[in-house]
């Protein structure tokens, strides 16, 4: 797990432009913090020298541009990393900063990783250049940097077996403190809020509320003692170890009105963001490194692959099992309405070219099929005009198999095929965004089940043992 931020660097006041920038580099690579200037390492300079380096690209872009550094410019921007305790080792963390300063600065500016060891929790300081290489250019800062350089962070850490996280400190709350917070609720307490949760939504039934916790990510066991399996869990939780209030019996009660839903279990939607969700079960998984679902999934897949999807899954807000699979059901079910919406219209658009092609048939071959028929059918007629007999007769049997009475206008069909070609053009954009969501919501959740071990057949393996017990 590694916090992040990006902090610009402006002149220290009543100090020049090139003591600040030496003073700032010597911080972070202090020999006393970063055992003995091993974890420093640079690109497109040398440590020892970085400062003085930084200062010339800074005249090179003043020479180019004609213009001075100013007392307000930004000279340096630094990006501090902060790792976990006891989860990443300082080699480890140096390179990480290293790939997230190449990653952040594309190569284009100078910059210096120093991975300080002084404190309980390991941390980089990368200090950049805010002027290019090139020395015609200048690193411009960003609405929404922040996020993105999280997203890039996590993305490395995700790589390399570290965890994420899931609720980024904010304010002044000190680091460690923030850490010590973050407390994960127990599998049972987890099972509470989402059945309070579920029966806060009123199901009409048994089945009803079985299907609430089905997209919540729970599996239901049937039988004498009635049991769920949630998220990241390996064996079932029995009703009855919930204590008070949350038997099947209860459950069935509250349903049918027979009890009613506290206020304090009324209110556990509300607090229900408080459950371990995607993010951590599958960090737990990957720390884990094994069992069954984990082996199928890393026959297959990898770090990379994964961190892509939890970071589609973060972006998305789509952390929790349930909300990710009714996002993939409603996309799907808008990808198939529009795709039923654009095959309506395309066959309706085959209809009138057909319908178009067999009226000018009809009209080109009318003259010769009533003569045909004013010659009694005559065959020796027939042997002469046989192609456009055959072509008439065509046209009038596609007629009877449309339930066509009356012939319509070839212009009146042109307008009604551009009509419909517009309403296709205007279609297909939403639809093709569809589909591309459709898959990627489809593949992240087959990704998460394959590797939790979801079970997506468990609704039928319900139906199943719920049937047997009745026979």
């Amino acid at each position: 797990m590694a916090t992040t931020r990006l902090i610009p660097m402006h002149k220290i006041k009543n100090q020049s432009i090139a003591y600040t920038v030496h003073e700032r580099i010597d911080y972070a690579i202090n020999p006393n913090k970063t055992l003995g200037g091993e974890l420093v390492t640079a690109f497109g300079c040398d440590p020892a020298t970085a400062a003085n380096e930084m200062l010339l690209t800074k005249r090179d872009y003043a020479d180019f541009t004609g213009k001075e550094i100013s007392q307000s410019d930004v000279l340096l921007y630094q990006i501090r990393q902060s790792f976990k305790p006891g989860e990443v080792t300082p080699e480890q963390a140096q390179q990480i900063g290293y790939e997230l300063a190449m990653s952040w600065t594309k190569g284009k500016h100078q910059f210096v990783v120093a991975t300080h060891i002084d404190h309980a929790h390991i941390h980089t300081h990368i200090i950049f250049n805010s002027t290019r290489m090139d020395g015609q250019h200048k690193y411009r800062n960003f609405l929404g940097s922040s996020f993105a350089l999280r997203r890039a962070s996590d993305r490395l850490c995700l790589e390399n077996g570290l965890s994420v996280v899931e609720n980024p400190k904010s304010g002044n709350t000190h680091y460690g403190k923030w850490l010590g917070d973050q407390k994960k609720l127990s599998f049972q307490d987890n099972l509470r809020l989402t059945i309070d949760a579920a029966l806060a939504e009123k199901p009409k039934d048994f089945d009803a509320f079985l299907k609430l916790m089905r997209e919540a990510g729970y599996e239901y066991k049937p039988g004498k003692q009635p049991a769920f399996r949630g998220p990241g869990q390996k064996k079932f939780t029995r009703l009855r170890s919930l204590k008070d209030g949350y038997s099947a019996g209860d459950i069935l009660s509250i349903i049918v009105g027979e009890k009613e839903l506290s206020s304090a279990r009324k209110n556990a939607k509300k607090i229900q963001t408080q459950r371990v969700n995607l993010l951590v079960d599958i960090q737990a998984k990957l720390a884990e490194g094994k069992g069954a679902g984990y082996a199928r999934w890393a026959q297959s897949f990898n770090l990379k692959q994964m961190a892509q999807t939890l970071n589609f899954l973060t972006e998305r807000k789509l952390l929790d099992y349930g909300t990710l699979c009714k996002k993939t059901d409603d996309v799907t079910a808008r990808y198939h309405e529009l795709s039923d919406q654009i095959k309506a219209v395309e066959t309706r658009m085959a209809e009138i070219t057909e319908l178009r092609k067999h009226i000018i048939n009809y009209a080109k071959t009318r003259e010769v099929y009533v003569a045909y028929r004013k010659a009694g059918y005559s065959k020796k007629f027939l042997a002469e005009h046989e192609a456009d007999i055959l072509l008439h007769k065509a046209a009038k049997r596609a007629f009877d198999d449309m339930g066509i009475k009356k012939l319509p206008t070839i212009k009146s069909l042109q307008a009604e095929y551009a009509d419909l070609l517009t309403e296709k053009k205007k279609l297909y954009p939403e639809y093709a965004a569809a589909r591309r969501e459709m898959r990627d919501l489809q593949m992240a959740k087959a990704n998460v089940a394959r590797l939790l071990g979801y079970d997506e057949k468990a609704p039928e393996k319900e139906k199943e043992a719920q049937s047997n017990e009745q026979r």
